[in-house]
Formats: structure tokens, sequence, C-alpha cells
């Protein structure tokens, strides 16, 4: 019946299709169109070529030898080829089967669109310093955190190491330009502030980000911009079919380089020197082994020193001040090495997949991110769930909506053991007690010495934190090229840390158990009313306006409880906060309104001659109400000399001069910092009748400024963009000098106004710096491409004023004869000097045996440090102390390249060094704080028969030289990274339906080379004069495996 019907059938696994019968020219099926894609420059194969067929979503790429091939429905269609860097080539495929393409390279793609804040430009439109960086450079070194995507790729940009779970790292653009007030650099995400957390936004969702660097280029966000300004902007759909995308991997961290400790011999043997140090008017084989004794001494002597009788081991052991504990595992030969169980093997999982897609409709952009990292310190995990929606569609064809959300659920529940007590325990205490416990104190002092498990295992964390972040927007296309957009940016987080310390800790029994719970929601909207008006005249001026009133509003409410003395029991802990005897609670809500208005003009004649002006008038209301707002101007001219006709040039391809000047603000204060505030109290009050009782107080416990304002930073920048021999080698130098002005500090005031200070807008620091950027195509084969970046920067500040105090100098008669602006001696600022420079006591190195005698006239003896005496006098004061270096960086230097090998290998590394700076590294005195235990680390030190220059003696003195400190170079070269990817060809992908697979291994953190002495020398590296090596902690070597597979 179907067949005289005239249907055909057609069978399609359990179903019957009916086909309805095509004409004969309609019947043709679709016909294999194939061919190569080449290099005009070179002739070498182009591969990730778009090739699609004009007005359908059918298409495909080129593979690693620019070999394509795709089906078209009909001899009429048009294919259309496409690709980074090269012109946009059409072609009808007509009678032809094999098509062949050769493409240009296309000036104007290679100067890629830059976003600028509120809007986006060519490169070679721009006026100002701005950086860029794509994530998709990085997809084969696996970044975790966006600081892992800028690390040693923005030149003038620090970006902080963290060895964490967490990751991430404090970042900085240009220097330090406050004293008091933050300078973390404001971030905007797609379009819109972002006040949240960096480690909330998944790099796999990172299309690009710019960096903002001089004042012209970030004027547009006034206020809250004299740090720089990081723009991320995330990934949307493209056109073509749904793709699905999976990149997934695994990793292992360890210990990128161990500092060495002591074996449980070299502990004894290092116990003897110490008390041989402290005990100096002792017989000098006092300490030695009683099985090694000299040949003069019998055991009867030795034992005689003292008065000693019984077993010489125990006797010596505890001349060495030694534990019964310590004593007994010594003689059973029972030991623990300490630092193997405070570090570990620790695993690493990143997983994200996302959806994306555009239609003539619809834009979209979906992602799922898990993460899960284990630190290198037992304890320390992180965990975070990331999501992403970015959907955009076209309403009609004025109108356009949309919707950018990210939502990130962040877990930091688990308690890292302490591996710093480690350095206070003996390899001869016990790490259990005898019903397998962690033991309190292994080597049973009186007081310190814990056992870095003890405390995490009674305590009970629940930490983490939600956030949603959105931009809700809507477009219109106006007449006349002008155009408007609004943004609703929404944000809201809720953080909480409940804490529960179980009473059978030893430490906290007594208080019956303590737990506290805080929670912290916050609350944040803003509105962005954006109009634009972009115009060509005569197809030689170009007029981009963009207009901004802005408008924002900030809540949090805050509140904590805490208890102790739980009864009948603390088993609950957090969850039963009322079952404690003590409660304590707190609250803090806060809340601060901004507003801004915006108009920036950026013009240019014949592409050739640019000039942008911006200015933008900012509120705050944490200011003080004298003065709520100020205005934040700029503007920068841009020349491109090698388009002038007087200009030939046979290796110049291309240049521009840029210069800038501007002012951005410094918003970054507490909320409340110009009011006073009010302090509510007890205090027990005893009437004349003697009676005692409790009162309450309230009272003003700072004093309000009604004058606050804004930090002002002026920034000049000179800037050069070139391009040399026929675009194979690119990059660009950048010259500037700021001034930061009405710095944010706190001024001393004198006892009888009963405060202590004032926040007040004092003071002035200078920053300027060169940076160097290049970029080189190096090699260009069908086997092989080596693209190399290297990037150079250096930064040197100056405080030129302070509070305005004088310094007056008299002489003997009494009369002026100089006067200078006063230091700030305490927190060691002092004018016409950086910010981070070391001014302290000089080490010139260790008094030798001979020079007893000259060392006692500083109360030391031979083996301790010998300090300068500047003036001779034989005794120290801070006219003594000398200036001598820096904690920060003096230059910056990033190399990398990347390899294309083979055809489908992708290989990159990339190294970068700081160089010029000192870390304060008080180790090298061999002052023991803890007599009976103090560090289990290997490190030299001086004696009578094994002299140095650098280390002091064990249990060295300091003499009057009270609180030197002694200096080390943390100058290093590390190799941060190294990848390798394979991507499956296509003819074999493409059978199971899989668009792109690509396997890719990294290695970050391989190795650094320094002659600091203790762990990596680029933790703990801050710009404080009083560096702790506390805060220097070992770093991660992270290797990691994945897949990325493209549906």
């Amino acid at each position: 019946m179907l067949t005289a019907m005239a249907f055909p059938l057609a069978y399609a696994g359990p179903n019957v299709v009916l086909h309805k019968p095509r004409s004969e020219q309609t019947a043709v099926a679709d016909k294999p169109v194939s061919g190569k894609v080449l290099s005009k420059e070179d002739n070498t194969p182009v591969p990730g070529v778009t090739v699609v067929v004009k007005g359908t979503t059918n298409g495909t790429t080129t593979d690693v030898d620019g070999k394509y091939q795709i089906n078209v429905p009909e001899s009429n269609a048009v294919l259309v080829f496409s690709a980074v860097g090269f012109a946009t080539q059409e072609k009808p495929v007509g009678n032809e089967s094999i098509m062949d393409i050769i493409l240009s390279t296309d000036q104007k793609t290679l100067e890629e669109v830059v976003v600028v804040g509120y809007g986006t430009l060519k490169k070679r439109d721009l006026t100002g310093a701005v950086s860029q960086i794509s994530a998709t450079k990085l997809e084969n070194e696996n970044p975790q955190s966006v600081q892992d995507v800028l690390r040693g790729n923005i030149p003038g940009m620090n970006v902080g190491f963290s060895a964490s779970a967490k990751g991430g790292g404090n970042v900085s653009v240009r220097g330090t330009n406050s004293l008091k007030a933050g300078t973390s650099p404001l971030v905007v995400l797609d379009g819109a502030i972002y006040y949240g957390g960096l480690e909330d936004i998944n790099p796999n969702d990172i299309e690009t980000v710019d960096v903002l660097k001089d004042a012209s280029s970030a004027a547009v966000f006034g206020a809250k911009a004299a740090s720089g300004v990081i723009l991320v902007t995330t990934k949307k759909g493209k056109e073509g079919k749904t793709i699905i995308n999976v990149n997934t991997n695994f990793g292992v961290a360890e210990v990128a380089k161990n500092q060495p400790v002591l074996s449980p011999d070299g502990f004894v043997t290092w116990r003897q020197e110490v008390m041989r140090n402290i005990n100096t008017a002792a017989q000098p084989s006092r300490f030695t082994n009683p099985a090694q004794l000299p040949s003069d001494v019998t055991l009867e002597q030795w034992l005689a020193f003292d008065g000693s009788a019984g077993d010489p081991t125990t006797v010596w052991l505890q001349r060495l001040g030694m534990q019964p504990v310590e004593i007994q595992n010594y003689k059973n030969g029972k030991s623990v090495d300490w630092y193997s169980k405070m570090f570990q093997k620790a695993l690493r999982q990143d997983h994200t997949v996302s959806l994306s897609g555009k239609t003539d409709k619809v834009s979209y952009y979906m992602s799922l991110g898990y993460l899960n990292n284990e630190g290198i310190v037992v304890g320390d995990k992180y965990s975070t769930v990331r999501a992403r929606l970015n959907l955009e569609g076209k309403v009609n064809k004025f109108l356009s909506v949309g919707i950018n959300t990210q939502f990130a659920d962040r877990d930091e529940s688990q308690v890292p053991v302490n591996y710093e007590l480690a350095a206070n325990l003996s390899p001869w205490g016990s790490e259990f007690n005898p019903d397998g416990t962690y033991k309190w104190r292994p080597n049973e002092e009186a007081s310190g010495g814990n056992h870095p498990y003890f405390a995490p295992s009674f305590t009970d964390r629940d930490k983490g934190s939600v956030t949603i972040n959105a931009v809700v927007f809507a477009k219109i296309a106006l007449p006349f090229g002008i155009s408007y957009q609004a943004n609703f940016t929404p944000r809201y987080e809720y953080y909480h840390r409940y804490n529960a310390e179980s009473a059978r800790h030893a430490e906290w029994a007594a208080e019956g158990g303590r737990a506290s719970r805080r929670d912290t929601r916050t609350m944040s909207w803003q509105i962005d009313n954006i109009f634009k008006w972009n115009k060509t005249l005569a197809e030689k001026h170009n007029i981009d306006a963009t207009f901004l009133v802005n408008a924002e509003k900030f809540r949090m409410w805050d509140d904590s409880v805490s208890n102790k003395g739980f009864a009948p029991t603390d088993v609950l802990g957090y969850h039963n906060m009322a079952a404690g005897n003590a409660p304590i609670m707190w609250t803090n809500d806060e809340e601060s309104t901004a507003d801004a208005l915006m108009g920036r003009l950026f013009y240019s004649f014949k592409d050739r001659y640019m000039v942008t002006l911006s200015t933008r008038r900012d509120g705050y209301s944490a200011f003080g109400q004298k003065n709520p707002r100020a205005l934040f101007s700029s503007a920068a001219l841009g020349w491109v000399f090698t388009d002038e006709p007087f200009f030939k040039s046979s290796w110049l391809s291309y240049g521009k001069f840029r210069v800038s000047y501007g002012s951005n603000g410094n918003r970054d204060i507490a909320r409340y910092d110009a009011l006073s505030n009010l302090i509510t109290g007890k205090y027990l009050h005893i009437n004349p009748g003697g009676t005692v009782y409790q009162t309450s107080q309230l009272y003003v416990g700072r004093m309000q400024n009604a004058n606050l304002k804004w930090e002002r930073t002026n920034s000049l920048n000179f800037g050069l963009d070139f391009s040399l021999f026929n675009n194979v080698v690119d990059g660009s130098v950048e010259l500037y000098k700021s001034s930061t002005r009405d710095l944010l500090v706190e001024r001393a005031l004198p006892n009888v106004l009963g405060f202590d200070f004032v926040l007040d807008n004092l003071g002035q620091v200078d920053n300027k710096g060169l940076e160097i950027s290049l970029n080189s195509n190096n090699m260009k084969r069908e086997n092989f491409t080596w693209r190399s970046t290297l990037n150079f920067q250096m930064n040197r500040n100056k405080i030129v004023h302070l509070y305005g105090d004088k310094t007056v100098t008299k002489d003997a008669s009494g009369n002026v004869v100089s006067e200078r602006e006063a230091d700030d001696i305490t927190n060691r600022w002092f004018i016409g000097h950086a910010i981070d420079e070391i001014w302290n006591y000089k080490v010139l190195g260790v008094w030798q045996t001979e020079e007893a005698d000259a060392a006692a006239k500083y109360g030391v003896k031979p083996g301790d440090h010998k300090i300068l005496d500047v003036n001779n006098d034989g005794k120290y004061t801070n006219d003594d102390k000398v200036f001598q270096g820096f904690t920060s960086p003096r230059a910056r230097i990033t190399f990398r390249n990347e390899f294309r090998v083979i055809k489908n290998f992708d290989v990159s590394f990339m190294v970068y060094s700081y160089l010029g700076q000192k870390g304060e590294f008080n180790q090298m005195k061999n002052r023991q704080g803890f007599p009976d235990r103090s560090s289990s680390y290997i490190f030299p030190y001086w004696t009578a028969e094994n002299r140095n220059n650098e280390w002091a003696r064990l249990y060295s003195s300091e003499g009057s030289a009270t609180g030197y400190s002694v200096y080390q170079s943390k100058s290093f070269v590390r190799f941060e990274s190294l990848a390798v990817a394979y991507t499956i060809p296509k003819n074999l992908t493409q059978k199971i339906n899989i668009q792109n697979l690509r396997v890719y291994g990294n290695i970050r953190n391989i190795g650094y080379l320094s002659s600091w002495s203790f762990w990596d020398p680029e933790n703990g590296t801050n710009n404080s004069n009083n560096t702790n090596i506390a805060t220097s902690v070992p770093s991660p070597r992270i290797f990691t495996m994945g897949l990325d597979i493209t549906l």
C-alpha cells in the first residue's frame, strides 16, 4: 500500500521513516568538498581555520595539516574561511570538489579587540597602557585561578604566590601607591564592577583578561581605579552548532624543595653545641657522650663534673636538657620523623563541563565546574562548585536582553596541622599515648612543644560561603549610531564559620570547651545606565562617545556568638550554643552608597591620530561630610607614525606613540572611618557604701573627620607600540610616573585629646617605572612553529611627604641650623626613601676569636654578629641604623616559549625571575629563644674550630644592638611551568562523533635557583620591613594530567 502511495521506505532502527519523493532537481545528495588551507606568507598549512557554509550552521575546522572536508547541499553554496590573524575569505563551490585556499595576513585582525571599560577598542586605536592575555593561550597549563592566568603574563603586574590548597595570591599593578589604604586593583567582570573574590571565577569560563594600567585607561572607573583595573570577559556562545566541552584533570602536589632537618643523632649533637654555648664556664667535655670521652678524662671524672651518679647515658642526656621520655626513647632507638608527617602528596582534581552556541536569535554559554584540592600541608583542603550562565536573546531588531550569572559554593572546613610546631619537637619524643591517641606534648615539657596534630584532632569546623553574582542587561539600538544599555548587577554572599574546640583537649578542658558561630550576609547592587554614540564621518573621522550614570548600594549583616563552659557535655559543640555558661554576642551591620557620572570621548582621524578624553565624578558615603564627591579626569593622544606618507622603513612594519595623563582615586577604607564610633562596655563600680556592682558604659572610641577625602593619583604615561620585520616581532614599551597625594593615614594625636589617632589625608608617594613586552614568531615551518614572549618590568617608589611635622636641628647656642620634615620611625617610613626600604642595624659579619676584646666593648663574644657602629661611640642607637636594600623586587622578568611540534604536539614553558629584593632571616642569629627546643632545621653555626662570617654561634647574644635583623638576598629564577598537549587527529575522533580531543599534561613550579636559605623565596615576600621567616612556607610542585573533549 505504501508503495502504491509512492512513499519510499527507509529503515532506521525500530522506526520506519517515510520520505516525500523529491524532484529530480532536489534529490541530489550533499556533495563532499575537501581541500587544504595555506598561508600566503610562507605557504605553510593553517590549522584551526573555521570553514562554514554561508548562511547555515554547517561547518568544520582544518586539522593540523590545514586539511578540511565538508558536505555542501547545493552547487551554488558559498564557503566562508576565517581564522584569527587572517583575512576572511569567501569562495563559491560551483562544480568543484577540491578547493585549496590561500589566506592572507589581516593586519586589522591581528590588532585584536581590547576591552577598555564600558566598551571595546581595536588595539590599534588604544591611547592608554593596556595589556591582554587570552585564557586559551594557557589552556595546556590548566590555570585554576585568575591569578594563575595573570602570573608572569602581564608586564607591570605583580601576582603573589600562595602555597595553600586554595591557591591564588595577592595582586598589584605598578607598585605600592598607598601607606595604609588598600592597593588591590579594581576587578570588572563582564562590564560590571565585581566585588567578589577572584577564586569564585572559573578560569575555564574566561575568554580574555585585560589590565588597564595608566590613568587614562582606568579613569572611567574614577575613585576605584588608582591601583589599576582588571577586566575579565567570560565566554559567550559562538555561531555554529551547539558545542559541548568537557575539561577534566587530575593531579598531585608535593613539596617542591624540602628544607633539610636534623637526624635523630644530629639533633643530639646539636644539643651538645647549644648547651656548651649556654654554659660557657662548664668543663669542655661535660656535654660529651660518655662513650666518646677524650683520653685524659675518665668516666668517674666526667660524672664528678656535677656530682652525678647512675647510668652514664641517662646522665649525659639529662645534661643536654632532654626529658625522661626522650631519654627512654633514645635508649630504645625509637625516633619520630616529624617533618615527614607534616607534609603529604596532595591529590587535586578540577572538572568543568560547558554547553554553548549561538543562533540568529539567542547566544548562550553555560558551565558547571568542580574543584577539589589538597594542600601539601596535612589537613589543608579546599573545594568549590562553580557555575555560570551567560544568556543573551534578541527580542527584535533594536532590542536584546540577557543575563550573566555566576554561582560559587566554597568549602574551607578542614583544619590543617601547624607544621611550624615541628621545629620545637624532638625526634626522640613520643607521637602517641599508650592508648594510641595523639600525645599533647611529645617532649613532655611543662609548656610548649605541642603535637601539630593534637589541636586539629579536637577541633570541629564548618567554614564556607555561597555567592551569587549576576549582570542583568538590556541593549537598545537607537538611530544615528546611538545605543543604550542598562545593567543591573546584584550580588549576594553568605559566609559562615562555625568552630568548636573540645574540652577533651588539655588546654581547653578548664574552660569546659569552647565554641563559636559567625554568620555574615552581604547584599549589594549596582545600576549602570550607559549611552554610546559611534559614528564614522567621511570615512576619516571616527567618533566613539560613552556616557555613564551609576548608582550602587552595599549592606552587610554580621552576627557572631561564642560560648564556653558547656554542661553536661560539649559533644554538640557549635550545634548547641545555649549549653555554655559564658555567652558573648556580637553584631555588626554596615551600609554604604555610591554614585557616579562619567563621560568619555574617543576620536581618530584616518586611523592615524587618536585622542581620548574622559572625566568621572564619584560620590561615596564613607568619606567626610564635607568631601563626599571628587572629580577625576584624563586625556590621551596616539599617533601611528608609520602611516605617514613621509615614513618609509623596510624593517618597521608598524609604530605608534602614545602619551596620557590623568587622575584616579582610592576609596579603599572602612565604611565608617570618617565618623566617630560608640563603644559599649562593662566596668565595676563601688558606691560610697562599699557595694561593688557591674555598670554599663558607652563612650566615643574614635575622632571623626568631616574633611576626609579620596587619595588621588596623578599619572603620566609614555608608550610605544611597534611591529618589526613584517610582524615577525611586535611589542610595547611603557614609561610612567605617578604621584599619589592626600594619603589616607592615621595621624597621631596628643594624649590630652583622649584619642590615639585620627584618619586624615596627609603625605605623598611617587612611583615611576619601565615596562617592556616583546613577542616574536621565531620560526614557522610545516612541522614546527616557535613563538616567544619576553616581559620586563621595574618600579621605584618614594615617600615625598608624610605628616608635615618638622624636625629642627640646633647648634650649641640654640640657633636653628636646619629644618626638615619629620620621618615616621615607628612605621619605618622615611622622606625620600621607598616604602619597602630596609632601615636597621647593618651586620658586617661575625666576631672572630682574635677580636674578643673588641667584641667585649659591645657586650658580645666571638661568634656573635658584628654590627656597624656608625659614629663609633661604643653603643647602638637609632643613629647607627642604615638603609640596606629593599623587600620588593627591583626588577621582574618573564620568558615564555610556545612550540608546535610534529603537527599535533603543543609544548610551552615559562621562566620568571624576581631580582634585587631581600628578606629578613633571623635564624642566622642562632638565638635559641626556646632553649630546650628551638629548631630542627639544619643551619650552619659558628664555632672556634669551624668559623664562618655569616652565621652566628649557637645561643648567640645581641648585646646592645637589640632587635637587629639579618638580611639575605631573595632574588630567584623560577622554572614556573612546562606543558605538553597532544591533539588526536580528527580523522580518528570524528569516527566517534568527537570534534576535538586533546590530552595534556603539565608541571607547575618545577624548581627555582636562589641563594635564600629557607623555604621558597617568593613566599612571604611583601613590602614589610619586619618580614618574619615564619611566613615563608614551602611551595608545591604540581603535576597534572587531563583531557579536553569537544563534542
